[in-house]
């Protein structure tokens, strides 16, 4: 084997030892950044649902309950993020959140082929052009799967409180 090689087995194990630890704490603080800055911003804005076409059945709601649901999930759920607490709760939570607001706020009005739909593929929506911006909430999307399905993470409530239970 080279030293080359050598090397790069060595920093890859040591990589995997932070593997369980690092990767999901970033990603659950990234997130509750994200999640709490917008909640925060419906705390201390106005209601802008009034204009939106919720899809059924978030449009059997008043937009008042809307907001308020939106904005208590967020932030709820970035503080339960940042301690790693009812994780997979959380995050089923903040994904409807964001399909919700994907199919209300950034899907395009319509598309008729899928260039059309790629078109919607972006962060910035031109006003009025009508092809949306869906980007960044699907990137949210993909980065809640590891959270999904791999949990928070060793630095977390959840790890302690299952290390309880186990030992009760």
């Amino acid at each position: 084997m080279s030293n080359l090689s050598h090397y790069y087995f060595r920093v890859t194990e040591w990589l995997e030892q932070f593997a369980p630890v690092l990767p999901p704490l970033v990603l659950r603080l990234l997130l509750a950044w994200e999640f709490g800055e917008s909640g925060y911003e419906k705390l201390v804005g106005s209601n802008w649902f009034t204009d939106l076409d919720f899809p059924f059945p978030f449009s059997l709601l008043p937009p008042e309950w809307s907001w308020n649901l939106s904005m208590g999930f967020e932030l709820l759920g970035a503080l339960a993020l940042v301690l790693g607490f009812a994780t997979r709760f959380f995050t089923i939570s903040l994904m409807v959140l964001t399909v919700v607001a994907i199919a209300s706020v950034h899907w395009p009005e319509q598309w008729h082929t899928w260039s059309g739909l790629l078109r919607g593929y972006r962060i910035v929506d031109e006003e009025g052009d009508g092809f949306g911006n869906y980007k960044l909430p699907l990137i949210y999307l993909v980065m809640f799967l590891p959270l999904l399905f791999g949990g928070a993470g060793r630095w977390s409530l959840d790890r302690l409180l299952a290390q309880k239970c186990r030992h009760s």
